[in-house]
């Protein structure tokens, strides 16, 4: 990987049952890889074009970080992770321009991980990882998902500052930004998933919704998914 792209929007639920309706019955997805263990496990769903949602979900004993933050708000988004080519150069280019990097992990040399602070991030976890490349063995196949299965778009988000949106999603993670509409968007040229910010000086800054295509009438409620917390919107 040569560039830092976005990988996958995640949401955090009290079990990944609870996205299987939406993802695999409306949206079309098809099951992609995931991990059972503690304190959290993980699920991913691949849609059309490649983009994946992620669904995390505490186990074992309360008082994990996923359990926390379900006590606190409730199933919603909880992080976007990006693929980097070198988690040193990101950690250097995040303190250059003052952010305060959590959660350094590199006890897996095949998975090397860092946070941002939803407080410093528009109210949202941005999980930053150096990956190693999977060898053939390692590499699991995936079905593609059916024909008129939906198109993850883009993550809409509110933020209290353009300037601040751009350090954020264009200095330091390396989006191509530009205005499109009522808001910034932020484009990776290696995913399929963009990044849409509303600037709200006067809102509490978090993810609004997660936007999508398909070729039929996904019915979406207008309000958040039941069960979820989380509002997917379909575009025309």
């Amino acid at each position: 990987m040569n560039a830092i792209r976005l990988d996958h929007i995640a949401l955090g639920l009290p079990r990944a049952q609870d996205a299987e309706e939406l993802f695999e019955e409306r949206l079309g997805g098809v099951p992609a890889g995931g991990y059972d263990g503690e304190p959290f496990g993980f699920r991913q769903w691949e849609f059309v074009g490649g983009g994946r949602i992620e669904v995390i979900y505490p186990s074992g004993a309360p008082g994990g970080f996923v359990h926390r933050f379900l006590a606190n708000g409730g199933p919603r988004v909880h992080h976007v992770t990006m693929k980097v080519p070198s988690l040193d150069a990101m950690l250097a280019r995040a303190r250059e321009r003052g952010y305060e990097v959590i959660g350094v992990n590199r006890s897996d040399p095949r998975w090397q991980e860092a946070f941002l602070h939803p407080k410093q991030a528009h109210g949202i976890v941005v999980q930053m990882v150096e990956q190693e490349a999977p060898g053939g063995d390692d590499l699991l196949p995936v079905a593609k998902p059916r024909a008129d299965a939906a198109r993850i778009v883009a993550l809409r988000l509110s933020a209290k500052s353009a300037e601040v949106a751009r350090k954020q999603w264009g200095e330091l993670l390396g989006g191509s930004g530009f205005i499109q509409g009522d808001a910034l968007i932020f484009r990776w040229d290696e995913s399929p998933i963009a990044i849409l910010v509303e600037v709200r000086p006067d809102a509490e800054e978090g993810p609004l919704a997660i936007e999508l295509r398909a070729p039929r009438n996904l019915e979406l409620p207008t309000s958040a998914y039941p069960g979820l917390g989380a509002r997917f919107v379909q575009l025309a």
